[in-house]
């Protein structure tokens, strides 16, 4: 049942969130400092915030996800909307406040803790939400992103903002230098777009990179196997080594030359080509050949392609 909407003048603003004075006073006041193991930024422009709920495109009333609402500045946003938000927040002091502010408005509940770790528990209690969004911090974003899409959460619609450094890896395309096996997973299930750019300054305290804000809708038809951990582990082990050719990469995962031959000549597609050509669709081609159960993917495959790591540093090397 969808909640009863608030009226926009009745969600409370605690704090200037435009203000570095005020939120320093406030965390002064509440005890509470940054952590920057956290990657806290605040985002303190009222036109940038406005711009990226615009982005939200979703209906009054749908259950929505918010990684890491901080203070609350882009909850009160999305709860102006009329939105029933799920506010995931991994720090307490900020949990506490952000219960205080906007606990008692309709729809509004919090998970406190690692969203890594809870958000199994939000999946059960409400199901699937129809957008997910969030100040993403610098470094969790890639894991962040890949957990929603290979735990089958799969909102229709994302919209977050990231390192743009991490933004152009999403967004970037088949021999591009930034192609990388993390396009090729968000890719594979969203349109991804990079919608623009957030200079330091609209951030507080100043982080030392630019930031840009990202919206991914979901494919009406999704490539096959996409989001799967074993298609990802994949893609992840044909780029291992940038410079080298799918056959060495994939050689060196353990797949037999025979295996590795048979499947490419299937996809169309030369052993001898670099990862960074493929489009995801190839990739999903030269996945289901190589997938087949004549070739028997050893053990040592499987649980190398199962390796939860993070998207958050290079996913490839040069070598």
């Amino acid at each position: 049942m969808s909640p009863t909407l608030p009226n926009p003048g009745a969600v409370p603003q605690p704090v200037n969130y435009d203000a570095p004075s005020e939120l320093s006073a406030l965390l002064e006041g509440l005890g509470l400092g940054m952590r920057k193991k956290y990657g806290q930024n605040f985002l303190i422009s009222g036109q940038a915030r406005r711009r990226i709920a615009a982005l939200f495109a979703t209906a009054p009333g749908a259950r929505v996800w918010e990684i890491g609402p901080g203070t609350g500045s882009m909850t009160r946003e999305a709860l102006v909307a009329g939105l029933a938000v799920s506010a995931f927040e991994i720090d307490k002091g900020f949990a506490e406040f952000i219960r205080g502010a906007y606990g008692q408005m309709p729809g509004f509940e919090l998970y406190e803790g690692d969203f890594m770790k809870t958000w199994k528990t939000a999946l059960a209690a409400s199901g699937v939400p129809s957008l997910a969004f969030g100040n993403l911090p610098y470094n969790a974003a890639g894991a962040i992103i890949a957990t929603l899409i290979e735990g089958g959460v799969r909102p229709t619609r994302m919209v977050f903002t990231v390192q743009k450094e991490a933004a152009q890896r999403m967004c970037s395309q088949p021999s591009t230098k930034n192609y990388s096996a993390f396009s090729v997973l968000c890719q594979s299930t969203y349109l991804v777009k990079s919608v623009f750019d957030l200079s330091p300054g609209s951030f507080w305290p100043q982080p030392r990179v630019s930031s840009a804000v990202v919206t991914m809708e979901a494919r009406t038809t999704a490539i096959p196997f996409s989001g799967e951990k074993s298609f990802t582990g994949f893609t992840r082990a044909c780029f291992s080594s940038r410079r080298k050719t799918l056959r060495n990469n994939l050689k060196a995962a353990g797949f037999t030359e025979a295996a590795l031959m048979e499947a490419c000549s299937a996809a169309g597609i030369s052993p001898d080509a670099r990862a960074e050509t493929l489009s995801p669709e190839r990739f999903s081609s030269l996945y289901i050949a190589i997938k087949k159960p004549e070739f028997a993917w050893p053990a040592q495959i499987l649980d190398a392609l199962d390796v939860d790591e993070s998207f958050d540093s290079s996913d490839q090397t040069e070598t």
